[in-house]
Protein backbone atom coordinates (compact mmCIF):
# COMPACT_ATOMS: atom_id res chain seq x y z
CA UNK A 1 0.00 0.00 0.00
CA UNK A 2 1.49 3.14 -0.80
CA UNK A 3 0.20 7.10 0.30
CA UNK A 4 -0.08 9.11 -3.35
CA UNK A 5 -0.38 11.99 -0.70
CA UNK A 6 3.05 11.56 1.10
CA UNK A 7 5.10 14.92 1.08
CA UNK A 8 8.86 14.10 1.70
CA UNK A 9 9.54 16.76 4.80
CA UNK A 10 12.38 18.58 3.30
CA UNK A 11 10.30 18.81 -0.44
CA UNK A 12 7.54 20.22 1.95
CA UNK A 13 6.47 24.05 0.83
CA UNK A 14 4.17 24.25 3.75
CA UNK A 15 6.32 24.63 6.07
CA UNK A 16 9.35 26.72 6.92
CA UNK A 17 12.58 25.98 6.18
CA UNK A 18 16.12 27.24 7.77
CA UNK A 19 19.59 27.85 5.35
CA UNK A 20 22.54 25.74 7.14
CA UNK A 21 26.13 25.85 6.32
CA UNK A 22 28.95 24.06 7.43
CA UNK A 23 32.71 24.34 8.08
CA UNK A 24 33.64 23.67 4.35
CA UNK A 25 31.10 26.34 3.36
CA UNK A 26 28.83 24.30 1.76
CA UNK A 27 24.34 25.34 2.24
CA UNK A 28 21.69 23.11 2.90
CA UNK A 29 17.68 23.33 2.90
CA UNK A 30 17.12 21.79 6.17
CA UNK A 31 12.90 21.80 7.12
CA UNK A 32 12.61 24.23 10.56
CA UNK A 33 11.44 21.57 12.35
CA UNK A 34 13.94 19.13 12.24
CA UNK A 35 17.02 19.62 14.57
CA UNK A 36 20.40 20.82 13.24
CA UNK A 37 22.85 18.66 12.84
CA UNK A 38 26.26 18.94 14.58
CA UNK A 39 28.35 20.54 12.27
CA UNK A 40 25.84 22.73 10.49
CA UNK A 41 24.78 26.02 11.63
CA UNK A 42 21.39 27.74 10.86
CA UNK A 43 22.42 31.07 8.69
CA UNK A 44 18.50 32.31 7.82
CA UNK A 45 15.30 31.60 8.25
CA UNK A 46 13.07 30.27 9.83
CA UNK A 47 11.47 31.27 6.12
CA UNK A 48 9.50 30.03 3.58
CA UNK A 49 10.89 27.73 0.63
CA UNK A 50 11.65 29.35 -1.97
CA UNK A 51 13.09 32.42 0.32
CA UNK A 52 15.44 30.23 1.89
CA UNK A 53 16.31 29.15 -2.19
CA UNK A 54 16.89 32.76 -3.13
CA UNK A 55 19.30 33.05 -0.07
CA UNK A 56 21.45 29.99 -1.08
CA UNK A 57 21.43 31.41 -4.69
CA UNK A 58 22.69 34.36 -3.67
CA UNK A 59 25.21 33.42 -0.96
CA UNK A 60 26.97 30.38 -2.29
CA UNK A 61 28.83 31.81 -4.89
CA UNK A 62 31.77 29.33 -4.71
CA UNK A 63 30.94 25.62 -5.06
CA UNK A 64 33.96 24.07 -4.13
CA UNK A 65 34.62 23.16 -0.49
CA UNK A 66 37.04 24.94 1.40
CA UNK A 67 39.64 22.77 1.73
Amino acid sequence: MTNDHYVNPFDDERHAFLVLTNAAGQFSLWPGFAAVPDGWDAVFGPAGHAACLDHIEAAWTVLVPAA
